[in-house]
């Protein structure tokens, strides 16, 4: 584990948090990241700074997902950056963007608030992937960014936890599809942790509270316990797994 070089990556919604985290982490073993954002530009560019910073490479791709023409603008604004660096094909994809609209239980969820979680959720992983296929080079990686949400019942969002339900599946549908090429397609399934988007809730005592009490480990999980995880389905030596999830939680609601 550790040795990207050579390896070129694209990680969605990386302008920060645990995507942020990601992209540090596989430019830190070398590989070439597209950094992408779907509008926070000054975001993304902090993060390529930070990475150039620490003697890696990487590049900023913006395109918002879940509208009309989302894949065709990621993928042309992604070639563009490839070839500035040489590059034509990509060997990491990691599925990390995703749109959670939390305290919508189906009492109140509108369908305009369900499609637009699958837009960005799902149909943006799909057809970006079906589009990057043809550059992604066999023995490459597939990485998605799933939640524990789907094996925890909550009744303060449904939709989200059907998205990630069906990220999954697309995860191992995927690997079977291309299994004969060497491309694993695999999903990390985070629990409780600490990014800016979480900072308001944990920053209650109660939910902290509660949120650590339901953690087999008995914390807030870190952006590098997630990251950490990336890199090493990423890496060779989880060349032999494929199809399957993985629970970065800490042991939630074990």
């Amino acid at each position: 584990m550790g040795n990207l070089h050579g390896k070129v990556a694209l990680v969605t919604g990386s302008s920060r948090g645990i995507g942020r985290g990601i992209a540090e982490r596989l430019a830190g073993d070398g590989a070439l990241v597209a950094v992408h954002c779907g509008s926070n530009e000054a975001a993304a560019e902090e993060t390529v700074a930070a990475i150039a910073a620490s003697g890696g490479r990487a590049f900023v791709v913006s395109a918002e997902l879940g509208v009309p023409d989302d894949v065709d603008t990621l993928v042309g604004r992604l070639e563009t950056g490839l070839g500035a660096h040489g590059e034509s094909m990509v060997d990491i994809l990691v599925h990390n963007a995703g749109l959670n609209l939390m305290g919508r239980p189906i009492e109140v969820l509108t369908p305009d608030e369900f499609d637009r979680m699958v837009a960005v959720n799902v149909k943006a992983p799909l057809f970006l992937t079906q589009r990057l296929l043809p550059r992604l080079r066999d023995g490459g990686r597939i990485i998605n960014i799933s939640s524990v949400s789907t094996r925890v019942a909550s009744a303060h969002g449904i939709a989200y936890p059907l998205t990630k339900g069906a990220l999954d599946v697309f995860s191992h549908t995927l690997a079977k599809h291309l299994g004969p090429c060497g491309i694993t397609v695999n999903s990390v399934s985070v629990g409780y942790t600490h990014t800016d988007m979480t900072a308001g809730v944990l920053a209650d005592p109660e939910n902290l509270k509660r949120n650590i009490g339901l953690t087999a480990l008995g914390r807030i999980g870190r952006i590098a316990d997630i990251a950490d995880a990336v890199a090493f389905l990423a890496s060779d030596d989880a060349r032999w797994i494929t199809g399957t999830k993985v629970d970065v939680s800490g042991g939630v609601n074990l």
